[in-house]
């Protein structure tokens, strides 16, 4: 199998520990884990599989955010790239009980620009085990790729993580 590129940010929080656990589930030498603070379309042309991976940002965390956070920066180069040929998953953490109503929108948004760069779109999810109201991410009765929810169920996480690549490995 060719080596799959993580692209993950922010750096330091649960997002990265979520991309490290999926590097490990592929196993690590099979992953290149990409910080989205750095990522330019040069960094991703050597791959063919391409996972994304970001938070949906709640209001507790907005005031300590920048207007301009990493994925917001980086979302304006993905708009001007070409992903054709590429394989794509997207992976969101979200909070489906604070905010039911907007659980892992990001993931909605990030595989919504993924698809008009290009790109194929796989890893849907599910949505038996969650609880939430809304999603931007949630499409035909799955969501567009796999969201977690560390606030409420980080003991659900690593089995989550265990399925999902389990179905990328046949989708890739």
């Amino acid at each position: 199998m060719d080596k799959i590129a993580i692209l993950y940010g922010p750096q330091g929080g649960s997002t990265e520990k979520v991309a490290r656990m999926l590097a490990k589930a592929f196993g690590e030498d099979q992953v290149v884990l990409i910080p989205v603070k750095n990522a330019y379309e040069n960094d991703l042309a050597p791959f063919s599989k391409i996972i994304f991976g970001g938070p949906t940002v709640g209001t507790h965390t907005w005031s300590d955010t920048s207007t301009k956070n990493d994925w917001d920066i980086f979302l304006t180069r993905l708009y001007k790239m070409d992903l054709t040929g590429k394989t794509c998953a997207v992976f969101g953490l979200g909070d489906q009980v604070s905010y039911s109503f907007k659980f892992v929108d990001d993931l909605g948004v990030i595989a919504g620009q993924l698809t008009a760069a290009g790109a194929r779109l796989v890893g849907q999810v599910e949505s038996d085990g969650y609880t939430f109201d809304d999603s931007q991410a949630y499409k035909d009765k799955k969501f567009l790729g796999l969201p977690i929810d560390e606030d409420n169920e980080p003991e659900k996480t690593p089995e989550r993580i265990s399925r999902w690549v389990e179905i990328l490995k046949t989708e890739f």
